[in-house]
């Protein structure tokens, strides 16, 4: 999908949508920011919350000119309308990311999914079969290969200023999951320590991915084999809050990676180090 379209031979906004990020979401305003930083999208449709009624009262509030109770019927408006969405950002918790995925594919609107792509990894290999067979585009959003001095380490290391990689240390450490947060009614601990809704991974899938993109990405190595050791410190949550993995890499790296959401002091602390 291009950066932005031509009608009538004029470049035109990209019409986007949006599912999830409503009310309460910390990650929907991020992706609403972001697609106005470079004036390339323009927001003109959304299913905002699981709540109907949120999520009409949230598009109103949003100025979102065309507001859907559900994200299936949203998918299907759109695709018949000749002015239809061109692409939508899914920015749901993790067990409704396949769902919606999936919905919005099959009626031939590009998708932009927050990670983790999905919860298993059969559903995993169901939508890359139909990204395959339509040819749409699919982006995963591991947003920190965006940062320009991460693209710039990624240049040095593919140029081989490093040399050949032996060491791959990452860590990103977290504190506000250090208490029992989940059971004071706040939505974002809810749903990340809750199995139904966040998958298997607690802190692993919550910014463990993102941890172990970082060092993909600016290596260039595929990482296979792992050896992990997956904790939950606080008492009677249902989902790791502290992960350590040890690594082999292609071309014979190795690396550790540590992912914490109870680690006193780091706010929100990502680290990589790369030796060559």
């Amino acid at each position: 999908m291009p950066a932005e379209s031509k009608q009538q031979g004029k470049h035109r906004r990209l019409r986007l949508g949006m599912v999830g990020g409503g009310p309460g979401a910390f990650i929907g305003a991020v992706h609403r920011i972001a697609a106005r930083m470079d004036d390339r999208y323009e927001l003109v449709a959304a299913a905002l919350s699981s709540d109907p009624g949120k999520s009409l009262a949230a598009a109103e509030e949003l100025h979102i000119p065309r507001a859907y109770g559900r994200f299936e019927e949203m998918a299907a408006a759109e695709a018949a309308r000749p002015d239809g969405i061109e692409a939508v950002a899914i920015v749901t918790p993790n067990h409704m990311h396949y769902a919606n995925a999936k919905k919005f594919l099959d009626a031939g609107i590009h998708v932009i999914c927050d990670k983790p792509l999905t919860t298993t990894l059969e559903d995993a290999l169901d939508l890359e079969k139909i990204v395959e067979r339509t040819g749409l585009i699919f982006g995963l959003t591991h947003n920190y290969t965006g940062y320009p001095m991460v693209r710039q380490a990624r240049e040095m290391v593919l140029a081989g200023e490093l040399g050949a990689i032996r060491v791959i240390q990452v860590e990103y450490a977290q504190d506000w999951l250090s208490t029992p947060l989940e059971k004071t009614g706040q939505k974002q601990a809810e749903w990340r320590t809750d199995p139904a809704r966040s998958g298997p991974g607690g802190s692993l899938g919550d910014i463990g991915t993102h941890a172990f993109n970082l060092a993909c990405f600016v290596t260039g190595l595929l990482c296979q084999e792992v050896a992990a050791e997956v904790t939950t410190f606080v008492p009677g949550r249902r989902l790791d809050d502290n992960v350590q993995l040890l690594l082999r890499f292609s071309k014979g790296a190795k690396g550790m990676l540590w992912a914490s959401q109870v680690a006193a002091g780091n706010e929100n602390n990502l680290r990589l180090r790369v030796y060559g």
